[in-house]
């Protein structure tokens, strides 16, 4: 994700860094995304437009009521002024150099992955990246289960050159060139220019691409459970000792009273390509809303396949 921080003080290099990031984003990202949720009658949240339904970000909480910022989210039932269930959370980046990679990939990841734990209907995590990323970085992504489309930094280069800007600079330029290049690409970065370079990448790219992307959000999310468990889960009236040897006489035959005042849920999904949902809850009703989301996307699903 790149967004302007309105820091008069950055370097020039950085802000170049922010208008390309904020271009790919809005420009290259979005479009793709738009047309995935179009197709897949999801509704698709991001920072660039105003949402009542929520506040100025686009947050999740997750399971210890962290809110979390995403890039994208592709919901079910969502409108402009009410929030849907989540199906799909996306991040993108912008990359000039190699530097910090891996990093950049287990910060993503690592505000991804705990939406597949929190939302049984979160089928599909992707990072989209545009710019330099190292081998390693990409595999630690895919090692996670996240989905990664990848826009090398020579072919979007390419793009820019294509429509007679240059964006790129040694990294032993001054500060004095990186400044003047910002200031000629700042003045001729203008909307048109913005589509023209669009066009030009994804010729470059290939048509294949936005469908390839669109089958793979559609055979994440059509991933629907094969089995369903549902558990009551009762605590037990703990067992204390006051020596090492008394807990390891315990052991050896153990035994519990159940707390009939403690009891819980547990629900639990494995779905058709492997992958597995379990989550505990205090309350049946609980149990019944997660699998209420589960329903609704099924049923989703299946009428797209109807049509």
């Amino acid at each position: 994700m790149a967004k302007s921080s309105g820091n008069k003080g950055a370097s020039a290099g950085h802000k170049l860094g922010q208008m390309v990031g904020d271009w790919f984003e809005e420009h290259f990202v979005l479009p793709m995304l738009s047309e995935v949720a179009e197709k897949l009658g999801l509704y698709l949240d991001h920072r660039f437009k105003k949402r009542p339904a929520r506040g100025s970000k686009v947050t999740w909480r997750d399971q210890d009521e962290n809110a979390v910022d995403y890039d994208f989210v592709m919901e079910l039932g969502g409108s402009d002024s009410e929030l849907g269930v989540p199906v799909a959370f996306i991040e993108s980046c912008w990359r000039r150099g190699l530097r910090h990679s891996k990093d950049k990939a287990r910060d993503d990841t690592g505000k991804l992955a705990p939406m597949r734990e929190m939302h049984p209907t979160a089928r599909f995590l992707g990072v989209v990246v545009g710019g330099d990323f190292t081998a390693p970085a990409r595999e630690l992504v895919r090692s996670r289960e996240i989905d990664l489309l990848y826009v090398p930094k020579d072919k979007i280069f390419a793009a820019f050159k294509g429509a007679g800007l240059n964006v790129d600079y040694l990294d032993t330029s001054s500060e004095q060139e990186k400044q003047k290049l910002a200031r000629v690409f700042a003045r001729d970065f203008t909307d048109a220019k913005k589509t023209d370079i669009v066009h030009k990448l994804k010729k470059m790219l290939g048509s294949a691409v936005v469908s390839a992307y669109v089958s793979g959000v559609h055979r994440a999310l059509a991933a629907l459970p094969q089995e369903i468990r549902i558990l009551e889960v009762r605590a037990s009236v703990p067992r204390v000792f006051e020596s090492i040897s008394d807990a390891s006489e315990f052991l050896q035959s153990p035994t519990f009273d159940i707390d009939s005042f403690s009891r819980g849920y547990r629900y639990e999904i494995t779905y058709r390509d492997g992958s597995e949902f379990s989550r505990d809850v205090s309350t049946i009703d609980n149990v019944r809303v997660l699998h209420k989301h589960i329903e609704r996307l099924a049923e989703h699903l299946q009428s797209l396949d109807k049509n």
